[in-house]
């Protein structure tokens, strides 16, 4: 199990995360953020839980590149 979180209200919208995962990420047209696809909100934090370990490099390399470290991937 991959559990990858996003502060979404502080993106600056650098694209990074969706270079590195774009099965995970994409930049909304609307305001220009990041949206982890699939999660689910609460209070700000979107998370996405999924049984594909195979998700977890890209997270894990999205996670390092992001400049303002709003990304979070555990593996349980």
């Amino acid at each position: 199990m991959v559990i990858i979180t996003l502060q979404r209200n502080k993106c600056i919208g650098c694209n990074y995360c969706v270079e590195l995962a774009p099965k995970q990420f994409q930049m909304s047209k609307k305001d220009g953020k990041s949206v982890l696809l699939h999660s689910t909100d609460k209070k700000g934090f979107f998370t996405l839980k999924s049984p594909d370990d195979s998700i977890l490099e890209n997270a894990e390399k999205a996670k390092e590149a992001c400049p303002v470290k709003i990304i979070s991937v555990k593996e349980k």
